[in-house]
Order: C-alpha cells, then sequence, then structure tokens
C-alpha cells in the first residue's frame, strides 16, 4: 500500500521540477544567443525603405498556421482514440509541442541560421521548428500510452538534438531535397519511436489490455484529428518550398495524393474487414499516407498522375500493414506500437524517400527548363548529375534510418532508469495517475487504484 503514495510523491516533484529546469534552461540560451532576423526587427527592416507588404511574414504566415494547427491539434486528437487515454494524448501533445518548440528553434538555429554568434528568427524558423515538433509527436504514438510525461520531455530532448543533425547531415552537408520530410520528418519520427518502443517492451501489458481499444465518442474525436491533418497537409509539405511554381506544385501533388490514398483505404479495408465492414482504424490513419508518401517528392515534377498512383500505393500498405503487419511485429518482434506510426509514418515515409530517388534521377533541363535551380541546384549547376543526386537521395534514406534507429536506442535506454517511474503494467493508457478525472469516473478509478497497489507488491 505504500508504494502508491511513494509514486504519487515522486510524481508531484517530477515534472514540475523538469518543466522548471527545461523552461529556465532554454531561457537563458535564448537571452544569450537568439534575435530577430532582418524582416522581424524593427531598426533594420525600416532601414531598408522596404514596403511592409514585402516581408515574408505575409507569404510563409499562412503555411506556417495550418502547419501548426496540424501539430497542435492533428497531432493530438488523431491520438484520442484510446478509450481513458484522451486526457493525456490531447495534454502531453500540447506539452511536448511547447517544449520541442523553443529546443528545436535553438538546435535548428545553431545548424541553419546561426550569424555572428547570434540565432536569427522569423516566420520560417517558426514553420522548421514545427516540423521538427511533428517528428516528436509521431515518436510518441509509438510509446502512447507507456510512458509519463516527464519521461516524454527527457526522450524529446534528446529526439530534437538528434533531428536537427540528421536535418544538417542531409540537406546541408548532402544536399538532398526533401522538403516535406518523408525522411526527416515521418522515417526519423517513426523509427525512433518504433526503437525506442522496443527498448521500453512490455512482456505483461496484457494486464492493460482492455484499456487499449477504442469506444465510439473516442473514435470521433480522432476522426477530428485526421480530417485536420488531411485538410492541411498540403500546407504542411509546401511550407518550406521556394514561393511561386514549387510551392503552388508541391500543394497539387500532396493534394491528389491524399484523395487517392483514401479512397484506395476505404477500398481496403472494407476489402479485408469482417463482413465487408470498414474500420476506423483504416479510415483515421491510412487515408493521410498519401500525403506522407509525396513530402520528399511534392515539389519535384511528380506529375498530377504520379501523385495518385504515389497516394493510391501508400493508402494500401498502410491500411495492410494495420490489418496484417502490426500483429506479426508485436508477436515475433515483440514491437508495442499504440498507434501504429509503423504504417502511417514509417512504411509511407521509406516509400517517399524512395520515390524521391525515382523522380530525381529522372530530372532534366527538358522537364524543368530554368525552374531545375529552385528544385536541383546542384544538378543545374552542373556539379552532380541527376543519377547522382539520386544516390544522393538514397543515401539520406540510410542516414536517417541509423539516426533515428541509435537515437531511439539511446532514449530507450535512458527512459528505463528506475527513477523516471513510468506507469505500471497494469496501469498503461490510464488517464487517471496523471490526470484528476471527472467524477463519474471517480468509482473506476479506485478499481483501478487497488489494481496498480497489488501490480506494485507484485
Amino acid at each position: 500500500m505504500a508504494g502508491s503514495p511513494r509514486r504519487a510523491a515522486g510524481r508531484r516533484l517530477q515534472l514540475p521540477l523538469l518543466c522548471l529546469l527545461l523552461q529556465g534552461a532554454t531561457a537563458i540560451l535564448f537571452a544569450v544567443f537568439v534575435r530577430y532576423n532582418p524582416e522581424t526587427d524593427a531598426a533594420l527592416w525600416h532601414s531598408g525603405n522596404r514596403s511592409s507588404s514585402d516581408n515574408e511574414f505575409y507569404f510563409r504566415y499562412p503555411s506556417f498556421q495550418d502547419v501548426h494547427v496540424m501539430v497542435c491539434v492533428g497531432f493530438g486528437f488523431l491520438m484520442a482514440f484510446l478509450q481513458r487515454y484522451g486526457f493525456s494524448s490531447v495534454g502531453f501533445t500540447f506539452l511536448l509541442a511547447a517544449f520541442a518548440l523553443q529546443w528545436s528553434t535553438l538546435i535548428q538555429g545553431f545548424f541553419h541560421s546561426l550569424h555572428g554568434g547570434h540565432i536569427h528568427v522569423g516566420v520560417q524558423s517558426m514553420i522548421n521548428a514545427d516540423f521538427c515538433a511533428a517528428a516528436v509527436l509521431i515518436s510518441f504514438g509509438a510509446v502512447l500510452g507507456k510512458t509519463g510525461p516527464a519521461q516524454l520531455l527527457l526522450v524529446a530532448l534528446l529526439e530534437v538534438l538528434l533531428f536537427g543533425v540528421n536535418e544538417f547531415v542531409l540537406l546541408s552537408l548532402l544536399g538532398v531535397k526533401d522538403a516535406g520530410g518523408s525522411m526527416t520528418i515521418h522515417t526519423f519520427g517513426a523509427y525512433f519511436g518504433l526503437v525506442l518502443s522496443r527498448v521500453l517492451y512490455r512482456p505483461h501489458l496484457e494486464k492493460s489490455k482492455h484499456r487499449q481499444g477504442s469506444i465510439y465518442h473516442s473514435d470521433l474525436f480522432a476522426m477530428i484529428g485526421t480530417i485536420f491533418l488531411w485538410t492541411f497537409w498540403p500546407s504542411f509539405n509546401s511550407a518550406p518550398t521556394m514561393l511561386g511554381d514549387g510551392q503552388h506544385r508541391t500543394t497539387l501533388n500532396t493534394y491528389y495524393s491524399l484523395t487517392a490514398s483514401t479512397l484506395s483505404t476505404f477500398a481496403l479495408s472494407a476489402l479485408v474487414g469482417e463482413h465487408g465492414r470498414l474500420d476506423m482504424v483504416h479510415i483515421q490513419n491510412a487515408a493521410l499516407a498519401g500525403g506522407v508518401v509525396v513530402g520528399t517528392s511534392g515539389e519535384m515534377m511528380l506529375t498530377p498522375f504520379g501523385a495518385l498512383a504515389a497516394g493510391f500505393l501508400a493508402g494500401t500498405v498502410s491500411t495492410l500493414g494495420y490489418k496484417f503487419f502490426t500483429p506479426v511485429l508485436e508477436a515475433k518482434f515483440k514491437l508495442q506500437d499504440t498507434c501504429g506510426v509503423h504504417n502511417l509514418h514509417g512504411m509511407p515515409g521509406v516509400l517517399g524517400a524512395l520515390l524521391g530517388v525515382l523522380v530525381a534521377g529522372l530530372a532534366t533541363h527538358e522537364a524543368y527548363g530554368d525552374g531545375l535551380g529552385s528544385v536541383f541546384p546542384l544538378v543545374a549547376e552542373g556539379q552532380r548529375s541527376a543519377t547522382a543526386q539520386a544516390m544522393y537521395q538514397l543515401f539520406g534514406l540510410l542516414v536517417t534510418l541509423t539516426f533515428a534507429s541509435v537515437g531511439g536506442g539511446l532514449g530507450g535506454l535512458l527512459l528505463r532508469l528506475p527513477f523516471l517511474d513510468p506507469p505500471p503494467d497494469s496501469q498503461c493508457y490510464e488517464d487517471r495517475i496523471y490526470w484528476e478525472v471527472p467524477g463519474e469516473l471517480k468509482d473506476e478509478a479506485q478499481g483501478s487504484l487497488r489494481a496498480e497497489e497489488t501490480d506494485t507488491r507484485a
């Protein structure tokens, strides 16, 4: 009986101390290093005698707003399908995003926007930070319900750092093109989370099996996340691309790919479902795979037909993954992937990277004209052939998988430290451990408390 009060006391101190420590450290680093960029600084902007309408803010902010909604609303509600973990799904998404946005501003700033010893920030750095936060939330999906908020903050500290390193290696050192993040966001986030989940494997998780499913209204909440993500995904992929034809093309390719992945998901879900019925898990997730698969190639001359074909393939692979591959991963490889991030982000992310290899290898001056320089500057300048660019794209995928796997392994070892006190096997997927629950759930909570105490003594 004493184990529970000790755990409660630890939780009372652990999260507040960690939040205050991380916020204090980032605040000090902001004070020392972070400054407004020339388009944000009052003195620098007005010294150029430019019109306010020329400010990049007006061109980039609509995209930023869409991406921000995806991160804060889309991801949070997409993970709200668990019947008794809605507070944690939405609330911990909010917490992780708030921390990752600050920490990634620093990490990405040191790599990409350090000028005179200072990190210059503006609307583009806000978009980049949201991309990093998205990768962290993808990883969160793999360990959803099995980790506490203090654990999640610590692993985010590590993941944001490795995300920044991987992104710098791919985009700056290797010259890889990956505007929508099939590699840097989806593949990295998915396999970081999957390896993390494998290291944190729980052999007795069946004690919480009755909470792993959804109920009618929790699936409706999850569909809110799906619709937000589906609607704003064209902005997500196009936000960092060059203004003009590149951004326009990325939006179109993503738009058509999402429609195709949705139709393939409905088709395959009914085909493999019992008595031809649709499975809400498939619709909530696999319908989004079209956005993931064109993340790398969206700004390239993929063609509208290519976008439809890629989206249809991604939706098919993702749906079949949920139906057949996920049970095999858990049974044979002891990989407990709560949200199925391997099916929505992992496999479609790898497919998207390989599609980028193919389309890059086919890039010619005839197809791109003068626009080749905005998509493949090294090819346009004659420093690389299209085939060499394709090989660099493939190498970038291998680098990403390496960083993600090593990082997930290190994160798992970190989170296995006993003082971090994860939820016991009998109390996974349960809001009551970390949240005040409504009055009508109090009786159920008391029964759960007794189960926790029994598990602690065991």
